[in-house]
C-alpha cells in the first residue's frame, strides 16, 4: 500500500468536516466547568480517527486503537464497563486485525482500501457472533454491576458488527457505526447529568455520527468507482 501524507488529500470538505469536529469537542471541553484532558485527548483521536477510516487509510485504524485505549479509560472512570470491556478487548483488537486486512488489500497499489463484498455468509455469520457477543457480555456486564446495563449491551451489539464490518471491507461499516453513535450519545447524555465534564463526550459522539454518516458516503462512491 502506498504512502502519501493522508492530510494533503483530503478534500476541501474532509477538511472542512474534520476542523469542524475537532473545534466542536474542544469548545465542549472549553465550557465544561470540570476540565477533563484525557477526554479532550480521546475526542480529537477519535474524530480524526474517522475521517480517514472514511477515505479508507490505514492509518484511520491505527487511530483508532489509539483512541480505544483512551475511551476504555474514560469508560472506567465512570463505571461503563461495557464501553471499557468493548474497546479494550474488542474494537481495539479488531482494529489492529482489520489495519492488517486492509494493508493486504490496497486499491491497485493505492493508499486506499480496496472495498469489499458482503456476502450472505459473511454477514449470517457474523450476526450470529453478534448474537453470541452480546449474549455472554450481557451476563459479564450484569456481574460488574455496570451503569445502564441495558444500553451498555447494545451498544456492545453494534460496535461489534461495526468492527466486522470494517474487517470485512464492507461500506456498511459506518452505518453500524452511527447506530452505535445513537446509543453513545444517549449513554453520555445520561452520564454527564451526573458529571457535566462528561459534556465533550456528547458532543464527540454527535461529530462521530455525521463523520460516520460521510464516511457511509464516501465508501459507496469508492464501491462504484473501483468497480468501473
Amino acid at each position: 500500500m502506498k504512502h502519501i501524507n493522508p492530510f494533503k488529500n483530503l478534500t476541501k470538505f474532509e477538511r472542512k468536516l474534520w476542523l469542524l469536529s475537532v473545534v466542536v469537542v474542544a469548545g465542549s471541553f472549553l465550557l465544561a466547568p470540570d476540565r477533563d484532558y484525557l477526554t479532550l485527548t480521546a475526542s480529537v483521536i477519535g474524530v480524526t480517527a474517522l475521517i480517514f477510516v472514511a477515505k479508507g487509510y490505514v492509518l484511520g485504524q491505527i487511530l483508532t486503537v489509539i483512541f480505544a485505549v483512551f475511551y476504555g479509560i474514560i469508560s472506567f472512570y465512570f463505571r461503563y464497563y461495557g464501553e471499557m470491556l468493548t474497546y479494550l478487548c474488542m474494537t481495539s483488537p479488531m482494529a489492529i486485525v482489520a489495519a492488517v486486512e486492509w494493508i493486504k488489500n490496497p486499491y491497485k497499489q493505492s493508499a486506499e482500501v480496496k472495498v469489499a463484498v458482503l456476502t450472505k455468509v459473511k454477514l449470517t455469520l457474523l450476526l450470529v457472533l453478534a448474537l453470541l457477543t452480546t449474549i455472554i457480555f450481557y451476563f459479564i456486564l450484569g456481574a460488574l454491576n455496570t451503569v445502564n446495563l441495558p444500553i451498555s449491551t447494545i451498544s456492545v451489539t453494534t460496535s461489534f458488527l461495526a468492527s466486522g464490518l470494517t474487517f470485512l471491507r464492507s461500506p456498511y461499516y459506518a452505518l453500524a457505526y452511527a447506530a452505535n453513535d445513537v446509543v453513545l450519545i444517549i449513554m453520555w447524555i445520561m452520564a454527564s447529568m451526573v458529571d457535566i465534564s462528561y459534556l465533550p463526550m456528547i458532543l464527540c459522539f454527535v461529530m462521530f455520527f455525521a463523520n460516520d454518516i460521510y464516511g457511509f458516503v464516501n465508501w459507496r462512491r469508492m464501491e462504484k468507482r473501483q468497480k468501473e
